[in-house]
């Protein structure tokens, strides 16, 4: 056993009588012994099937608590999980299978049809306390592998492959040991002060780093309580907060201004707020508005914790002190050495802007498939802008691949997009560099808004404040409104898809 399934495995046994886990579109608890018979199962099925250390195992599942016994069965035969988006198309899929070599693949229904004509596979099907119906698709290699060798993982063997988010290009792959998970989840235990009387909910996806390891993990690490959610309800949040006393949730900043300005969802939050028991909201992604982080506070008196992760560093580095948050920083590091790079010195505290390097018991040395330009004397080269305050509290101020060179003077996104969106009539605000034939390029801001006013009032508004608050070189000089921003599954901008679309269209 490694400490990972050990301690996975203790929480099972020590609360067997316990209602741990709770799907809401099952409306239904689980509990550690319910849990552990299904864990026992799907175990039971991968080795009759010839499954064993170092294999990868495909899954592609909604979000739901048979997706937690599915990682924890991998785990303990040394497999390894590489979860994909639940929306992936069968096209993407049939890439994946081409690319990589997996042995099993864990399907939603709606890809059974497909699979069912592939030879190479063989079908096989788990009924389960946690999902009716499980999909499983066996390689035929395997089943007729032989010479197998029973062993059992180590602390260094890998357990989850994550692709990155893929703003910036095409996603990289991650992989993430039992060594790095268990690390990472204890980091983030303590640095969120979680014990067992805690419960989460769980509404990012769960093919990501942030659901796996800050919610699941940590929670499971904890002792605590977990419910998941199919998605994200507006409309059904504080009920579903209220019913499960959920104590804390793992957010994006999306999430917090739908909460804001969902009319539903301020009425459910009324309804129920003496029988809501929320410690906090975690938000990461992207910095929250200072206005927003502070309506939402007040509002739902709730606060928020924001901090700073990736994949890479198998979910956070730095997280707000719950006594001493600061408004519009990513906190302090926490189990991590961070430095910021500025003209190949690295600076600790009192920072001016440059890259984020980070390294710790939690962070990746490589990639799966190397890139050593990413790595240097055990740092990892995040490849985003900010700097430490003399209080050392990160700000995090963009990508250095998003930063806009406007006639050599460079701008941070990032802050133009802080200044604007204090603005009443901006909903949400991108900022990006469009091709100039002059400058190189434009400081354009993208908006969405529900404001009635026209687009040629609204965009004389927009540089009408930016005038008042930021420098000459950093001010908007065209403003586009758009419906809605193309984003990926943890609600990130795809700024080049956003770039590509504006030059499509004003060319």
């Amino acid at each position: 056993m490694t400490k990972l399934t050990e301690t996975l495995t203790n929480q099972l046994v020590d609360q067997a009588s316990r209602r741990l886990f709770r799907d809401d579109e099952l409306n239904q608890w689980f509990t550690g012994e319910q849990f552990s018979v299904d864990v026992k199962q799907i175990s039971a099925l991968l080795r009759n099937s010839n499954v064993q250390r170092g294999d990868q195992i495909l899954v592609c599942l909604d979000n739901s608590v048979a997706y937690l016994t599915v990682m924890q069965a991998a785990w303990e035969l040394g497999a390894v999980v590489h979860p994909i988006a639940f929306t992936t198309p069968i096209a993407q899929l049939e890439v994946e299978l081409k690319e990589q070599e997996y042995v099993c693949l864990i399907m939603k229904d709606s890809f059974v049809e497909a699979l069912e004509q592939k030879s190479e596979f063989a079908i096989a099907n788990l009924e389960l306390n946690t999902m009716a119906s499980m999909n499983l698709f066996v390689s035929t290699k395997m089943l007729n592998r032989k010479h197998l060798v029973a062993t059992t993982p180590q602390e260094d063997d890998l357990a989850m492959i994550l692709n990155t988010s893929g703003t910036t290009g095409k996603p990289k792959r991650v992989g993430l040991t039992h060594r790095l998970l268990n690390n990472a989840a204890l980091h983030d235990v303590v640095s969120h002060e979680m014990t067992k009387l805690d419960t989460t909910m769980v509404i990012m996806p769960m093919f990501h780093i942030n659901a796996q390891v800050m919610s699941c993990l940590s929670m499971r690490y904890a002792g605590g309580r977990i419910m998941t959610t199919a998605k994200f309800s507006g409309s059904r949040f504080w009920h579903q907060v209220s019913d499960n006393q959920v104590t804390w949730v793992s957010v994006v900043p999306t999430i917090v201004s739908i909460l804001l300005m969902n009319d539903g969802a301020k009425a459910a939050y009324q309804e129920h707020k003496n029988n809501i028991s929320l410690r906090f909201l975690r938000s990461s992604s992207f910095s929250l508005p200072e206005h927003q982080l502070v309506a939402f506070e007040d509002q739902f008196n709730t606060q928020i914790l924001e901090g700073y992760g990736m994949t890479e560093t198998t979910s956070q580095s730095t997280i707000n002190p719950f006594d001493a948050p600061k408004v519009g920083s990513a906190g302090k590091p926490f189990g991590t050495e961070l430095a910021i790079n500025v003209d190949g010195q690295l600076q600790r505290t009192d920072t001016e802007i440059g890259e984020i390097w980070l390294r710790g018991d939690h962070v990746i040395s490589d990639y799966l498939d190397p890139q050593p330009e990413s790595f240097e004397d055990g740092w990892f080269k995040t490849g985003d802008l900010g700097y430490v305050d003399e209080d050392g509290y990160l700000f995090v101020k963009g990508r250095q691949k998003e930063m806009i060179n406007r006639g050599g003077e460079k701008v941070a996104p990032a802050k133009v997009e802080s200044v604007l969106s204090d603005l009443a009539v901006i909903n949400e605000v991108a900022v990006i560099g469009m091709p100039d034939d002059l400058y190189g390029e434009q400081v354009t801001a993208v908006i969405v808004s529900d404001s009635q006013l026209d687009e040629e009032t609204l965009s004389e508004q927009v540089i009408a404040y930016a005038k008042n608050n930021l420098a000459t070189f950093e001010r908007p000089t065209q403003v586009f409104r758009i419906s809605e921003f193309p984003k990926n599954n943890t609600g990130k901008i795809l700024r080049p898809k956003l770039k590509e679309m504006l030059v499509m269209q004003h060319v």
